[in-house]
């Protein structure tokens, strides 16, 4: 059943919106109208479609079926859409997903003025409001990764409402934030609204006590809209005490089926007096942090246990001690009355754990997950069969035995999730969130088996939950708030303390008495807020932006990008310190130069003229003498080991034969394990001979025995000692000009799409083109400074004379360096993680570079496909362009036509980039 609403007082329309993720259909068919000037809540379990709902309508997300009108515009429109972006806000789900978390508060709001083009007075004035009003006026020098859950969430909503929006969308803005704050949050919505009259607010929550409060509900299941109206019209409908119970009814007749109301029966007495868990002064620290500060309690054989806090709060660090997975700094944690040794594997065995997040193998089927963490616990083969299938039954598992995880519900993933902690029959269950986001009749049916293990089985559960209603169930619970337990006791004993009516006022009231220690960060957090409302006779106005281009919006992602390199110096250093490290080992690396070439004799003639023929070559810089061979096995030992590279072998009676004209047979043993390296030392051992053979033949028989004798006179230009390290060096210039820009510029775009900021450029009038820009600027400017370094370390680190036009090289390494960072921007979009793009931008680059481009042989000597890249690949250039200016004395006028091809290459790869890169998510 839906109500309907007045088409002139919609914020929203849908017509038969269809969504698909591959063979996942997330929304199916939704036809909905969303009131205008009101708060409008989707609600229901995570995986039903809210968020896949919510980028749609802010235009996050690309249309596959239907229509979208928001604010009166078609969001398939790109003109439209482009319109609208400067009158919607959205936050995406998770805690501070749209933020930079190195970047400070005040940064991270400045950001997104600049994105919507205000003016630096309107900025500051807005920022000044917006952080006052929230109390994070106290904090505007603090990253915002240093934040806490709330208040990330604070800032959060200070940057989508830095430009007025006529349109607030929060998609599960509270999830994983403590009952204090959420409700901090939501007063701050209401002062927002109150302050700003007209806007619209669509919010999504898995929490029904907050959907009470909203104006206009959107209950949701399975991709559909089960039902629309006003929660008391929702109420009224399904005759039910609360919208958990509403929505449950709400459900199809087959999702409802076999449901019943959870009920706890009483703790049996005599395991009462038996302590299963127990905790002594523990203390966690990392580093400086103290995660976990003195804790105790006791917790008895069968008891269920629950722990409350907020993330972060030290909650799955305790529990990750109480499994032996973490030690402890300080303090003890027991079990059954002996002290936990990570190493012993009996006490593994006596506690099954299920993390926060679902860890199992996607790749293995139910059976297959259950079998494996059988053998893992060391269950006998004989019985394992036996044992996963009774784990099965017991957590209603027998119809999805052979299904892969990722093709179940959230629901039946817990159950799995569950049923492998369970599957060694553990004495003590220790369950880190295990309902989160999971949908109020499977949440309920797991509590009934986790009820059912405590009361049957006697077994120990430990759980933690951010519900109040979970909460309640347990038998005792915990409160926990920076690492320090509040409270332990019984629920009603715990309301009865605090004289309030539910546990989560109770939370609130121990929580706010816990943070007045915590002065100033405790003040912002408890401080009555002011309305944020405009100066007396002022309007909400936006900034007038350019349609495609606006150097304001594109300065904005500049700016952003340079400050978290100045914030993370380590990724700055790696690329400038790292390129000198990697330009030393590659230099001398691809040194082709053999001198001190290390040889052995094995002389068999030991005479004055052998002797001689040796000297000829010890006294060369190319061969340096080791001592002599005493024969065939020593030669073979020896070149194995690497300790010579040459053997040579003279023959007996050689000065005697030499002496009569006969013919001589000297044998020389090389390393061929490199060829090239073999090669050279080929060339050099046969012209020392020659040379030898020649000087002796003119000794015993003048200058008749070498009738006809010419010598050719050879000059070497450019690089008269023939060093490689002169021809590569300059080469390796472009080569790390090339890998690490393009590195960093890929990384810079990916880590958005892996982080989720990159939902900012999806939701913002920011163009294609100004992002790529915004985003190449910084690393252009870091690569020219990687570029001097490199020329200066060639110049004084590796000797190399630099002869040259140096304006000639700079111009031509900026015009390369904007080819390379815009090689990585194009590489970036399609790629969606950083391992990938390292790997990728590594293999992409290196192997043209190195193979086509002139490093080690010559563009000209390549042929047919080898050829083709060679002549378009931009490394080329910069290669020709570097040794020109280095060793051959050019400048421009001899050098202007490799510019060419680095000109057309820039307009090409951002040509290319902005029409690959896509302003919304499929």
């Amino acid at each position: 059943m839906s109500m309907q609403v007045p088409s002139a007082r919609l914020v929203a329309r849908l017509e038969n919106v269809g969504l698909s993720y591959r063979k996942t259909r997330a929304l199916d068919a939704i036809t909905l109208d969303l009131p205008s000037g009101c708060t409008v809540g989707l609600i229901g379990p995570d995986g039903v479609g809210k968020s896949s709902l919510l980028s749609l309508i802010a235009g996050a997300r690309a249309m596959q079926q239907g229509r979208i009108e928001v604010l009166g515009g078609d969001m398939a429109d790109v003109v439209q859409r482009r319109n609208a972006y400067p009158r919607i806000a959205y936050m995406p789900q998770g805690l501070g997903k749209n933020l930079y978390p190195t970047l400070s508060v005040f940064d991270n709001v400045d950001f997104f003025g600049r994105l919507f083009g205000q003016e630096r007075h309107e900025r500051e004035q807005r920022i000044g409001e917006l952080l006052k009003s929230t109390g994070l006026a106290p904090f505007s020098d603090r990253p915002a990764g240093k934040l806490s859950g709330g208040m990330k969430q604070k800032l959060g909503l200070c940057c989508a409402l830095i430009h007025d929006p006529d349109l607030l969308i929060l998609d599960e803005p509270t999830t994983g934030v403590d009952p204090l704050s959420r409700r901090q949050f939501w007063q701050l919505i209401e002062r927002i609204r109150r302050g700003r009259e007209g806007m619209s607010v669509i919010i999504s929550t898995a929490y029904m006590e907050e959907a009470a409060r909203f104006d206009w509900l959107v209950a949701m299941d399975g991709g559909r809209v089960l039902a629309t109206g006003t929660p008391g019209a929702l109420l009224e409908q399904t005759g039910a005490p609360d919208l958990d119970a509403a929505f449950i009814a709400l459900l199809p007749a087959e999702r409802r089926e076999g449901y019943h109301q959870v009920v706890i029966p009483p703790r049996s007495p005599d395991a009462q007096d038996e302590t299963a868990i127990e905790a002594e002064h523990l203390t966690r620290r990392f580093g400086d942090f103290t995660a976990v500060e003195d804790v105790s309690f006791r917790i008895g054989r069968g008891e269920i246990f629950g722990f409350l806090g907020s993330n972060g709060c030290g909650k799955t660090t305790t529990m990750k001690m109480l499994t032996g997975l973490l030690d402890a700094s300080e303090g003890k944690a027991k079990l059954f009355g002996k002290e936990i040794d990570p190493r012993d594997i009996e006490v593994r065995r006596r506690v099954g754990y299920m993390s926060q997040g679902f860890s199992l193998y996607s790749e293995l089927t139910i059976r297959q997950n259950l079998e494996l963490h059988a053998r893992l616990f060391q269950i006998d083969a004989a019985a394992i069969p036996q044992r996963v299938d009774e784990v099965a039954r017991q957590f209603d598992l027998v119809d999805h035995r052979d299904t892969m995880p990722d093709a179940l519900p959230l629901g039946i993933r817990q159950r799995l999730s569950l049923a492998v902690a369970m599957i060694h029959s553990p004495d003590i269950l220790i369950l880190d969130e295990p309902t989160s986001g999971v949908d109020p009749v499977a949440r309920d049916g797991f509590w009934r088996i986790l009820i059912d293990l405590s009361r049957r089985q006697n077994v120990t559960i430990f759980v933690s939950t951010h519900f109040m209603n979970e909460a309640e169930r347990c038998d005792r619970i915990s409160l926990m708030h920076a690492g320090k337990v509040l409270v332990s006791d019984t629920p009603a004993a715990i309301i009865a303390s605090r004289s309030v009516e539910t546990l989560e006022e109770a939370f609130i009231g121990y929580l706010e008495r816990a943070m007045r220690t915590d002065a100033p960060e405790a003040a912002a957090l408890a401080q009555d807020a002011m309305p944020m409302v405009l100066p007396a006779g002022e309007a909400p106005r936006r900034a007038t932006l350019g349609l495609f281009f606006d150097f304001r919006r594109m300065f904005a992602y500049t700016r952003r990008e340079a400050l978290e390199l100045l914030h993370d110096p380590i990724r700055a250093t790696l690329a400038t310190v790292g390129s000198l490290i990697l330009m030393f080992v590659v230099g001398y690396g691809i040194n082709m130069d053999v001198e001190n070439l290390s040889f052995a004799v094995l002389d068999h003639d030991d005479t004055a003229i052998s002797r001689d023929y040796v000297l000829q070559l010890a006294g060369s810089r190319y061969f340096t003498e080791k001592a002599p061979l005493s024969g065939y096995t020593d030669l073979d030992r020896r070149m194995e080991r690497g300790e010579i590279s040459l053997a040579l072998e003279i023959p007996p009676g050689f000065g005697r034969d030499l002496a009569r004209g006969r013919d001589v047979a000297i044998g020389a043993w090389i390393d061929g394990a490199m060829p090239t390296r073999a090669e050279t030392v080929r060339g050099y051992v046969e012209g020392m001979h020659v040379r030898w053979l020649t000087q002796k033949a003119r000794e015993i028989r003048g200058d008749s025995a070498v009738v006809g004798d010419f010598q050719l006179e050879i000059r070497y230009r450019y690089n008269p000692d023939v060093r490689s390290l002169d021809a590569i060096v300059p080469a390796v210039i472009p080569l790390l000009l090339l890998m690490i820009p393009a590195m960093l510029a890929v990384l810079s775009v990916v880590r958005e799409k892996e982080l989720g900021s990159i939902i900012n450029f999806y939701v913002t009038p920011v163009t294609r083109l100004e992002f790529l820009l915004g985003k190449q600027v910084p690393y252009v400017g870091l690569a020219m400074l990687n570029f001097l370094l490199l020329t200066a370390f060639a110049i004084y680190g590796f000797g190399v004379a630099f002869t040259g036009s140096f304006a000639t090289f700079a111009v031509a390494a900026f015009l390369y360096v904007i080819v390379t960072t815009a090689m990585g921007l194009v590489l970036s979009t399609f790629m969606s993680s950083q391992i990938a793009a390292i790997f990728g931008t590594a293999i992409l680059t290196m192997i043209p570079a190195t193979q086509y481009s002139g490093m080690i042989d010559p563009v000209s000597s390549l042929q047919g496909f080898g050829a083709f890249i060679g002549k378009i690949y931009p490394t080329t250039y910069l290669v020709m362009i570097s040794r020109g200016t280095f060793s051959k004395a050019l400048g421009f006028d001899d050098l202007s036509s490799a510019f060419i091809p680095l000109l057309i290459a820039i307009p090409v790869l951002l040509g290319l980039g902005t029409i690959l890169l896509r302003k919304q998510a499929r």
